[in-house]
């Protein structure tokens, strides 16, 4: 069954605008890389929330390669935030990034958040990339820094996507959605679970909204047009999450 597309990117008479968000954990680029870019490109996406990004050897070099292979622009992260990163494309105006490092758990792998605020056309927006520890208690942790960190900001309206580690149900997951709309939750659309890539049975990955951010549609971009399930199974260990979102103005 075709999935009917979700609304195109564009800026509205209001000064709100409607983008198209893409959260993806790439594996390190250690799949294939041109259909890792080819799924990317068919997804049209405004911001691209990158998790696994390269951050050890020329990582900067293959993030940089695959921003311009996908029609995007480098706007932080990477080994500098520890794995999670951002691309826009050039619709974005950007005003500032950031990247976090979390506190480290002796013997567990180091964490951090990428984060920016952008602007499309009059809607203003907070950004932030994450990917969240496989240890529960520390990713209990890390979800409430998260929201500690949206809530630092300085914006009225953000978004944040990634790796959770954890599916719908977890106090992890609950914790989010005290203060963030789950998007798929609140408007399903294409496929729900992102792993695994051959057997999808499980919604670990997300996109996160603030309360008064219109949720349009949002899920796996299987049926989508331009993507091909043989890329979306070549290009990474997971599935990505693509969101429609409308950002109000100011």
């Amino acid at each position: 069954m075709v999935t009917p597309p979700l609304p195109t990117s564009r800026t509205e008479p209001e000064g709100s605008a409607v983008i198209r968000v893409l959260s993806y954990n790439i594996r390190s680029m250690r799949d294939d890389t041109t259909a890792l870019a080819r799924v990317i490109s068919a997804c049209t996406p405004d911001l691209v929330l990158l998790q696994e990004a390269p951050r050890f050897f020329r990582w900067r070099k293959k993030l940089a390669r695959l921003a311009a292979a996908s029609a995007q622009v480098i706007l932080t992260g990477g080994g500098t935030a520890a794995g999670p990163a951002i691309l826009c494309s050039l619709r974005a105006t950007v005003e500032r990034t950031e990247d976090v490092l979390l506190p480290l758990t002796p013997g567990l792998h180091r964490r951090g958040f990428a984060t920016a605020v952008v602007r499309f056309g009059g809607a203003r927006l907070g950004v932030l990339s994450c990917h969240l520890s496989l240890q529960k208690d520390e990713r209990y942790d890390q979800a409430g820094m998260l929201l500690d960190r949206l809530a630092g900001m300085g914006v009225e309206h953000a978004v944040a996507g990634g790796d959770l580690n954890e599916r719908p149900g977890g106090r992890t997951f609950a914790r989010l959605t005290e203060g963030l709309q789950d998007c798929w939750a609140t408007a399903p659309w294409g496929s729900e679970y992102t792993w695994t890539r051959t057997d999808p049975h499980q919604r670990i990955d997300a996109i996160f909204a603030t309360k008064g951010i219109e949720v349009l549609g949002c899920g796996v971009p299987l049926g989508q047009p331009g993507v091909a399930e043989s890329d979306l199974r070549a290009a990474t260990d997971h599935l990505p999450v693509l969101a429609a979102l409308r950002i109000p103005a100011g």
